[in-house]
């Protein structure tokens, strides 16, 4: 288990220590049942795979929801939002230990550890952004040769769109999308 220190305490200058533990760490423990997972995506991602056994707690939900004794390790995909939800709980001042999965989920599945996915779960948001772009790049380009050279823009304003999200992480599409009936899982 490593441990790093980037956040501080609200009203004090003292490091809070994110400890982080490996997926090899993580089967231990559930083997024993000495840790409860709780994974800080949304629904949907939740819903396209997940630990088995893991609690679904949004990291906008974290801090307002009743939380299992016991020792925690929070997951997301990459380890971003967990580790942004560990911090919360350590400055909420958490009774238990709480911990990250290094690496998240795609981690979990590297290391050969299964996922769950639930049944009719929607694809993965990126998916669908890349779906809905290629489309839409694609029909533009052909409007424009056979209905009106116009359409051209269509690709392009997608086109500044995937460059907006990549420099600046915020993806318009994807919330549009992330929006859709389709993408409304309840667990």
């Amino acid at each position: 288990m490593t441990t790093t220190s980037p956040p501080t305490n609200r009203g004090s200058d003292a490091p809070i220590e994110l400890a982080r533990i490996s997926p090899q760490q993580l089967a231990d423990r559930l083997a024993a049942r000495a840790v409860t997972v709780i994974d800080v995506r949304e629904p949907v991602e939740y819903a396209g795979g997940h630990i088995a056994g893991s609690i679904n707690v949004p990291l906008a939900r974290l801090g307002r929801t009743d939380l299992p004794n016991g020792p925690l390790v929070l997951v997301c995909h990459s380890g971003n939002r967990s580790s942004k939800g560990l911090g919360q709980l350590l400055q909420q001042g958490h009774p238990d230990p709480v911990m990250d999965l290094e690496g998240g989920v795609p981690a979990w599945q590297r290391a050969g550890y299964p996922v769950r996915r639930l049944a009719g779960a929607p694809l993965p948001l990126m998916r669908q952004v890349q779906i809905a772009a290629g489309s839409l790049v694609l029909l533009g380009v052909i409007l424009s040769q056979t209905v009106a050279p116009g359409w051209i823009w269509l690709a392009g304003f997608v086109g500044a769109g995937l460059v907006f999200a990549g420099i600046s992480g915020f993806c318009g599409m994807a919330r549009l999308l992330a929006a859709m009936p389709w993408n409304r899982v309840s667990l």
